[in-house]
This record gives structure tokens, sequence and C-alpha cells, in this order.
């Protein structure tokens, strides 16, 4: 006589089918951890904002360069006013330096002397040293 075999594990616990398991179904079989969504969302928008932040930074100092050249072209635009307004004996050459200086009366004039080379008979204060630019503009080279 021959017995029936009854297994002895639960048939609600096994599949036909271990490969689709969400979970290792051996003992030497890999870990398999369900996905945290939170968590990879998380860390996806920490890098995002990393990046973002670093992008917006590059941006805030390129705005600042753009700001302190249009400032200095300003302040090339007011020297240039005026130097051209005042009293000039010789044709400025462009490239070459020249200065700045107010009489004692508060009229301007430009020279072709250096501060140091007036010597103590001079009653002119130095305002700035100037170059020409070939589009006629005045680089400030140094100012009192």
């Amino acid at each position: 006589m021959k017995k029936d075999f009854v297994n002895p594990i639960d048939e609600k616990n096994v599949t036909a089918s271990p490969h689709n398991l969400p979970y290792a179904h051996t003992v030497g079989g890999a870990v398999i951890k369900p996905i945290d969504r939170g968590k990879v969302t998380g860390l996806a928008v920490a890098a995002m904002y990393e990046q973002t932040d670093m992008q917006l930074a590059q941006i805030r100092k390129q705005v600042e360069l753009l700001a302190s050249q249009a400032q200095e072209i300003q302040k090339r635009v007011e020297i240039s006013e005026r130097i051209y307004k005042v009293g000039m004996n010789f044709k400025p050459l462009i490239s070459h330096v020249y200065h700045l200086y107010t009489r004692p009366d508060g009229s301007e004039f430009l020279s072709m002397v250096a501060p140091e080379e007036w010597g103590r008979s001079s009653k002119a204060a130095f305002q700035a040293t100037v170059k020409l630019l070939a589009d006629h503009t005045w680089d400030i080279i140094a100012t009192k």
C-alpha cells in the first residue's frame, strides 16, 4: 500500500515562479530591497538644488562683472567729458599718457607734465593721470 505524500509546506507560501518574487527565495539569493521612492526623490531634489545653486552663483558673478565693467565705462565717459571741456594747447595722441590738473581759480587743464615733474612752483592740483584710448575715451590710470 502506497501512502499519499503530504507536503509539509503550506501551499499559500509556495509559488510556481520564484524568480518573480520581490525578495530572495533561497538562503544564498541576492538581497532585493524595494526602492524607497521618497528617498530617491529627496536625493534627486537635493542634487538639483545643488546644481542650480552653483549655476545661479556663476550667473551672479557674471552679472557683478558686467555691472563693474559698466561702471568703469561710465567713469571713462565722465572723465572724457571733463577732459574735452578743458583747455588743451596740443592735440592728444592715442595711447599717450596725460595729466589732468585744477588751477587755483577752479578751471581744469590737461598737461603732458607729470605731477612729480612740476617742482614746487606749481599751484595746480593734480586730479588724474589718463591715457587716450582708440575710441577717444580716456582711461583713468591714477587719481589723487
